[in-house]
Order: C-alpha cells, then sequence, then structure tokens
C-alpha cells in the first residue's frame, strides 16, 4: 500500500515525486514511456519555473539564456529586453529526464515502460491497474499531461473552445546561421493562427518552430505550419508533432475523494502564452504536500481541499488573468496586435508587469485606461469578465 501513486512522469509528476520522496511518503510514480523520450514542446523555461526548484539547474541542460522577445504582426515588429534572463531554452527530453532522475534521488520508486490503464477509488484507497501489474495507494495524483483521459476520472471533458492545439517541429542549422538570426531573442508571431500564434525559438544547433491557436477554428493546422515555417526560411522535410494544450483560467474541478490532478491534466496553462511548465511543477509539488500532509498528521478526507486553495493563492488567479488577456487580444486580433507592435510600451509593460511583477490585473487594468483598442471600455471589461471571477 504506497502512501501516493503518481501517474506520469513528466515535469509536474517528477516535481511530485521529488517532493513526496522528501517528506517522506512511500511513493510510486508510473511512466508509460521509457526515459529519456521527445516531448514535443518549445521548450521555453520561465524564470518562475526556475524559481520552483529546489535544486540548482546544469549548464549543461540549458541551450540559451534569452534575453529579448520580438513580438510580429503584419510585417512588422517590436522588441523588448528583460534582463538578466527573459527565459531559458531548453530541450523538454533532456530537461525532464533530468527531473525524473531528481525525483529518484529523494528515494521514490519508478517504473518505467509500464501504463496505467485505470484507477479504481475505493473507501479507503484506490487501485490502480496497469499494463503489468496492479498497485494499491493511499491517494493517486493524475499528471499525464494533457493527451491523457484518466484525468476524466476527476473532470469533465473539456468543450473544443477550452482547449488548443500546438504543432511544433525541429529545424537543424549551424549555431552560425543560428547567430545571424539573432539567437538570444524569442520571435512570436500572431496573425498567423485565430486565437494563437507562432513561434521561432533558437535553440542549441536546431530551431523550435510552431503554431497554437484554437482547435475550433484550426480546420488545416499543418498547412498553416508549412506555410509559417517558409515564410520564416525554415521550409524542409522536418517531422511534425501535435499535442493539445488546455486552455487555462478556466476553473475546472482537480480532486476526488482519493484522487488529484496536476499540470495539464488539470489544465493549469497561461492562457495567452500558452506556457504550463512552471504550473506543472508548481502544482505537482503542491499536490505531493498536501497529500504528504493528511498522511503524515491523519488529517479528515476533506483536508485535500487545501490543495485547490493553495494552487489558487499561487497562480490560479495569475492564470485567470491570462484567461482575461486572451480574450481581449483575440477577439480584437486586427487592432489589439496592431497597436502591440506600433506601441513599445505596450511590450515593456507586459515584462514588467506580467512576466517580472506577474500580475495580469494590473497590467489588463492599465491597458484598459490606455489603450482602448477601438471598442468602448464598458464593452471590453464585460468580455474579460466572461467566464472568470469578476475580480
Amino acid at each position: 500500500m504506497y502512501d501516493l501513486i503518481i501517474v506520469g512522469g513528466g515535469p509536474s509528476g517528477a516535481s511530485a515525486g521529488r517532493a513526496a520522496g522528501k517528506r517522506g511518503l512511500l511513493t510510486l510514480l508510473i511512466e508509460k514511456e521509457h526515459f529519456p523520450r521527445y516531448k514535443p514542446c518549445g521548450g521555453a523555461l520561465s524564470s518562475y519555473g526556475l524559481s520552483c526548484l529546489d535544486f540548482k539547474l546544469p549548464e549543461n541542460i540549458i541551450e540559451r539564456n534569452i534575453p529579448k522577445i520580438r513580438v510580429h504582426f503584419r510585417g512588422s515588429f517590436v522588441e523588448g529586453i528583460k534582463e538578466p534572463d527573459l527565459a531559458l531554452l531548453i530541450s523538454r527530453k533532456v530537461f525532464d529526464n533530468f527531473l525524473l532522475e531528481k525525483a529518484r534521488e529523494a528515494g521514490i520508486e519508478v517504473h518505467t515502460g509500464e501504463k496505467v490503464l485505470d484507477c479504481i477509488e475505493k473507501d479507503d484507497y484506490v487501485e490502480v491497474r496497469t499494463t503489468d501489474n496492479t498497485h494499491l495507494g493511499r491517494f493517486v495524483l493524475i499528471a499525464e499531461g494533457s493527451g491523457g483521459t484518466l484525468k476524466h476520472k476527476v473532470r469533465s471533458r473539456d468543450k473544443r473552445t477550452e482547449y488548443g492545439l500546438g504543432l511544433v517541429s525541429e529545424i537543424p542549422d549551424e549555431d552560425g546561421a543560428i547567430r545571424n538570426r539573432p539567437p538570444d531573442a524569442i520571435n512570436i508571431h500572431f496573425g498567423i493562427a485565430q486565437g494563437g500564434y507562432g513561434w521561432v525559438f533558437p535553440h542549441a544547433g536546431y530551431y523550435s518552430a510552431g503554431i497554437v491557436g484554437t482547435t475550433q477554428h484550426l480546420e488545416h493546422p499543418k498547412k498553416v505550419l508549412l506555410d509559417f515555417l517558409q515564410k520564416n526560411g525554415l521550409s524542409g522535410e522536418f517531422p511534425v508533432h501535435s499535442h493539445i494544450i488546455p486552455t487555462g483560467g478556466i476553473k475546472r474541478k482537480t480532486i476526488n475523494s482519493r484522487l488529484l490532478l496536476s499540470g495539464d491534466a488539470a489544465g493549469f496553462v497561461d492562457a495567452f502564452s500558452g506556457e504550463g511548465i512552471s504550473y506543472a511543477i508548481r502544482s505537482g509539488q503542491l499536490a505531493a504536500e498536501a497529500v504528504a500532509d493528511i498522511v503524515m498528521y491523519s488529517l479528515k478526507l476533506s483536508s485535500l481541499k487545501t490543495y485547490e486553495s493553495s494552487c489558487r493563492q499561487e497562480f490560479g488567479n495569475y492564470l485567470a488573468g491570462s484567461l482575461k488577456m486572451e480574450k481581449i487580444m483575440h477577439r480584437f486580433p486586427e487592432t489589439s496586435f496592431k497597436l502591440a507592435v506600433n506601441n513599445r510600451e505596450i511590450l515593456d509593460k507586459y515584462l514588467d508587469e506580467v512576466i517580472t511583477g506577474r500580475n495580469y490585473k494590473t497590467y489588463i487594468r492599465w491597458l484598459l485606461l490606455n489603450f482602448c483598442l477601438a471598442e468602448p471600455v464598458s464593452r471590453i471589461k464585460s468580455l474579460t469578465l466572461e467566464g472568470t471571477d469578476k475580480d
């Protein structure tokens, strides 16, 4: 009988495993793949995500330190700088494997190459059936990412309007050519896919390039990606990988009596930028802490609700703000992004208030007061409140 069984060995599951091991929980982590494994992702780690780790990230894990961002729209662009580092670029294959090894260091049991088929809640435990065995755990954390189906044991399926589709490709190139692009900036292109954007990130020896858009509007996603790559001089025969990205900021159920959701499975993603690694790491840690408190101090099952409140206090309000931001910018794309690339102050304020200050609320209020986006302020305010808390 394990105290905690974790389903998924990505950043959320591995971070939960490390936190659980350090708290002394008898923990089993089950991952369907053998690590290291490929993971479709742009591979940008924010300073917030880095701050969530309780260890220093080795230099060989970091492919590039990025201080600049270029935002493009209809042939124009604006550049912003945030020193010392706006983001770190990492390979998810390498990064995720490193996090899983840090979880092993904490003394947990790890099974790779074993797929969880079902989780059945009983009165006093959860029965976890896999391709290899049946395991029993007092609690189960489902951290299998956005593509899994076990999360529906806790919450209902998302509507097509509540998740996006991302396509990504890695294009190899010489470092000399990458340095001329330049290598110290991430490039974000709006106007490529409705409800989303295209990106080009300069990694070590290759570019990570892709698109993300609202699922209901991406009728021919691969064509959109290939056209985007060609316009940026990155055309060629390269593998294309797709993945689902949940829209963050939407209220979703994240716990049952003995089941918890974290990371993408819980929908913890910035709705505007699409960033999810940071919230995967932090929510995994918070889930393990909540379970540890119940096990160690013999608390009631209802105490599991502290996990929901901890997530809300730590980043829930921020993600709700990201949804309001997404509604404003993508409801009026032509006006919004044209303003953004023609007013350096909009990007600079975003970097200060959102990236550094982690406060969408202040930034949105500033936008409304200074740039009405060609719509009555009352109309924009009403849009930002749809489906979210009115604060």
